[in-house]
């Protein structure tokens, strides 16, 4: 996986989390640096993490399945893609963000976000396992796009609102989708 694919894909990954920040800036008075570094930090950790433990997990299985990871990858990103797309046409993220600007960055609040947006994570981290990605600068690469992008969501989410979320979500999805697509078709020999 080339430079410009892993930036794809940290983007691609990151806007789930950006949109939860977004909507985080949307419920906070006043954004902070502080605050926008809080929700950056918990987003761009678990988004550096998740495929860490997913890598681990899928090089265990690794020649179990050797023959048919590329359709794994290509699943796995798809569906992962898929849902993004179908998320931003929900409201059932929202239920989520409320609350009081006291808890808004509280550690059980903050922690439950930041596992439910790094789940995909985690399966495409299974994926670097069968394309041999080098590991260490993927999660690097990942959790600092995600914390970048999380601490501008906050701030953007503050001064614009929420019209920005679910287009975020449909443009992350997307790209993870066409990500998935080039590696079925990289495998299968047509590109």
């Amino acid at each position: 996986m080339g430079l410009l694919e892993l930036f794809l894909l940290a983007i691609g990954l990151s806007m789930d989390a950006f949109a939860v920040s977004v909507c985080k800036g949307l419920s906070m008075k006043k954004v902070t640096l502080k605050s926008a570094v809080i929700v950056g930090g918990w987003f761009g950790f678990f988004q550096a993490i998740m495929p860490l433990i997913g890598y681990f997990l899928g090089s265990r299985f690794y020649k179990y399945i050797v023959s048919i990871d590329h359709w794994i990858a290509f699943i796995l990103l798809c569906f992962i893609g898929a849902n993004m797309i179908k998320e931003a046409f929900s409201d059932e993220e929202d239920e989520a963000l409320s609350g009081s600007d006291g808890d808004a960055l509280s550690v059980k609040n903050m922690f439950m976000l930041a596992v439910a947006t790094s789940i995909d994570a985690l399966a495409v981290g299974i994926t670097f396992a069968f394309l041999k990605v080098h590991i260490l600068s993927a999660v690097i690469f990942i959790g600092v796009t995600t914390f970048t992008l999380s601490a501008v969501g906050v701030n953007v989410g503050n001064v614009f609102g929420s019209r920005y979320k679910s287009k975020s979500e449909i443009f992350g999805g997307a790209i993870l989708i066409i990500l998935g697509i080039k590696i079925l078709l990289e495998h299968l020999g047509i590109i």
